[in-house]
């Protein structure tokens, strides 16, 4: 079945509204009518539910919850220096689908591309609108947050938030000696929440590797290859999921 976010709470008569672009997608484009069933998601939880009417709004009846667990145990955050192009589309749909949590754009120093205010509040909106459809394509409970683009230094204040930092730095690639990602994996069993940061095309510059160590980052190598900004989001994510689902 078809699934829907729907903003709120359950009411008591059990009966909810999908308008907008989901109420056309279920009545012009699934052409479901009075009687088929979707699934909703409501407040992080996933119901089967009937439709009542679909006429311009969508009027449904929720039902029972739905078990499945979905979501990835650990709650991480993809920190992504803004790379060239519409790779960063691409990484937020992957990346939704293989389970982050939230993304954090950043003005990396080696970042080529610049928003300006009225770019980023744009392009936010589209890659919010990206991860709503692959959260819903994957069947997720969750959407992930695309936060308004940070500077490196709104990035390390954000930072502190979080249980663990993980930094995936092509010089511990190089090195042999360096810190494999399996092994940082299995060191974030304790954590609840983890931030993923990864540079753009030219990699994170000396002046961030040291802020970040001050910041307490763990700093790792995922493999022996380098991967390019859109690859590594997903290697870690996939990593992630095989250790922990």
């Amino acid at each position: 079945m078809q699934r829907y976010f729907i903003e709120g709470n359950v009411p008591d008569n059990r009966r909810m509204t999908i308008t907008g672009d989901d109420a056309k997608h279920i009545a012009k484009v699934m052409r479901q009518t009075e009687g088929d069933r979707l699934i909703a998601v409501v407040g992080e939880a996933a119901y089967a539910a009937t439709i009542l009417s679909a006429e311009y709004d969508v009027e449904i009846e929720i039902g029972e919850p739905l078990d499945a667990v979905v979501e990835m145990p650990k709650k991480a955050t993809i920190a992504c220096g803004l790379p060239k192009g519409d790779k960063l589309d691409l990484i937020v749909q992957k990346a939704t689908e293989l389970g982050m949590h939230a993304m954090i754009p950043f003005a990396a120093e080696r970042s080529v591309v610049k928003w300006d205010a009225a770019k980023s509040e744009k392009k936010s909106a589209r890659l919010q609108k990206i991860a709503k459809e692959a959260a819903e394509q994957s069947h997720r409970t969750h959407i992930p947050h695309i936060h308004t683009i940070h500077s490196f230094k709104e990035l390390l204040a954000a930072a502190r938030k979080f249980d663990a930092i993980v930094v995936a730095y092509e010089e511990e690639a190089r090195d042999s000696a360096g810190t494999r990602f399996a092994e940082t994996v299995k060191s974030l069993y304790d954590k609840d929440s983890i931030l993923l940061v990864f540079g753009p095309e030219g990699g994170i510059s000396g002046s961030e590797v040291a802020l970040l160590k001050e910041a307490g980052a763990l700093f790792t190598s995922l493999g022996p290859r380098i991967l390019r900004t859109e690859t590594a989001p997903l290697y870690a994510l996939s990593a992630m999921s095989y250790e922990f689902e």
